[in-house]
């Protein structure tokens, strides 16, 4: 990182070391001082007795933290005071509005410590992933916490009716049943929290094989195939070449492919059929699981791969969808180096398109170098 004055123009001169301005209250900073602040990876400044910012790192301007010599944040400039006055090093919240970024403001916490007798060093830390990842950790656990209380309470109150229904053995039977399908639930939506949870710490290319894709796709369409004759639902599988083969764990993709299907035949209205095909591509397969179901609109396509996102949720508690299934196939999608989309019109269908990379798109010699639990690098990889 090349730290320089934020008024003077980088130069052969300043390219490694910055150099400083005389500060308006006192000498220049000893040279182990400035190489100290030039190693600094972090958006950093330093503000003279006077209160002007007699240097900046250039990130630091750009992050608005520093406009016209002077700490742009108000919070943040009565620290500096505080600190010249006390001695005493602390932590702010920054709060400033970036010149040169978009989107939603960065998490910004500054530390201030005195630097010298007149000298006050600013270095600032950007939380802002931090923050994003406790803020998916928190909505994770309260979605978690909601679909839990769901099934668990429903037990709880069929229980109950269960018990004082005794004397009537059809009512007993009823709740029973209901007992059943709730337990099904969830134990479903442990299952799949579990291999949600595996999926994002496995890296399944370490222990990839070859995959036939025929074979793949048949495994997965028989699993669902008990589901679909009780709906009357034909599943067609249309694969015109006998060479297809992707890279990976075969069990992830089996279940990957199979939750699409899942979703097909339960969003289908019985009598319909729904297709499996695939094709090669440029350096990959296509799977694509077509089907003749309500639809999906266009205001939901963008989220139906977040996690317990669902379109009509009164149908997914029909249906047995715990909105999990979706997230599951995107994770494996991009655990393998591949990727999923769909295409939808209400009341026409769905088509979700399963991109896998061939084991041609993958340095598979590296396996034999690679330390373990490393795979291998798809081709054209940083």
């Amino acid at each position: 990182m090349s730290l320089v004055p934020h008024d003077v123009a980088p130069s052969a001169e300043t390219s490694t070391v910055a150099r400083w301005r005389p500060s308006p209250g006192g000498a220049a900073l000893l040279p182990d001082a400035v190489a100290v602040l030039a190693a600094l990876d972090a958006p950093a400044f330093v503000v003279g007795s006077g209160d002007a910012v007699m240097w900046a790192e250039g990130s630091a301007v750009g992050l608005g933290l520093v406009v016209d010599d002077a700490v742009a944040d108000p919070a943040l400039a009565a620290a500096v005071t505080e600190v010249r006055r006390d001695g005493l090093a602390r932590w702010v919240d920054v709060s400033v509005v970036p010149r040169r970024r978009r989107g939603r403001r960065p998490v910004l916490v500054a530390r201030v410590a005195p630097l010298d007798g007149q000298r006050t060093l600013v270095v600032v830390e950007d939380r802002s992933e931090a923050r994003r990842v406790d803020d998916v950790r928190r909505d994770f656990v309260a979605n978690v916490s909601h679909e839990l209380k769901t099934p668990v309470g429903a037990l709880s109150l069929l229980a109950e009716a269960a018990a004082e229904a005794a004397d009537d053995p059809e009512a007993v039977r009823r709740f029973a049943g209901r007992m059943q399908q709730e337990a099904a639930r969830l134990s479903q939506l442990v299952n799949e929290l579990i291999d949600l949870s595996r999926l994002q710490s496995d890296d399944p290319l370490s222990h990839a094989t070859v995959v036939d894709v025929r074979a793949l796709v048949a495994d997965a369409a028989d699993r669902v195939r008990t589901t679909a004759n009780a709906k009357r639902i034909e599943l067609k599988v249309a694969i015109s070449e006998d060479d297809l083969v992707v890279f990976g764990d075969g069990e992830q993709l089996t279940q990957a492919l199979r939750n699409l299907l899942d979703n097909a035949v339960s969003y289908s209205p019985e009598g319909t059929h729904v297709t499996v095909s695939a094709r090669h591509g440029d350096g990959v397969v296509e799977l694509h699981v077509a089907d003749q179901g309500i639809g999906i609109p266009e205001r939901d396509l963008e989220r139906i791969f977040e996690r317990f996102y669902r379109v009509d949720a009164a149908r997914s508690r029909i249906t047995g969808g715990t909105g999990l299934g979706l997230s599951i196939v995107k994770h494996v999608a991009q655990n393998h180096g591949g990727q999923v989309s769909v295409w939808s019109v209400e009341g026409a269908g769905s088509t979700f398109t399963l991109r896998l990379p061939t084991p041609d798109s993958f340095d598979l010699g590296e396996l034999e170098s690679a330390p373990p639990g490393a795979g291998p690098t798809p081709e054209g990889a940083p």
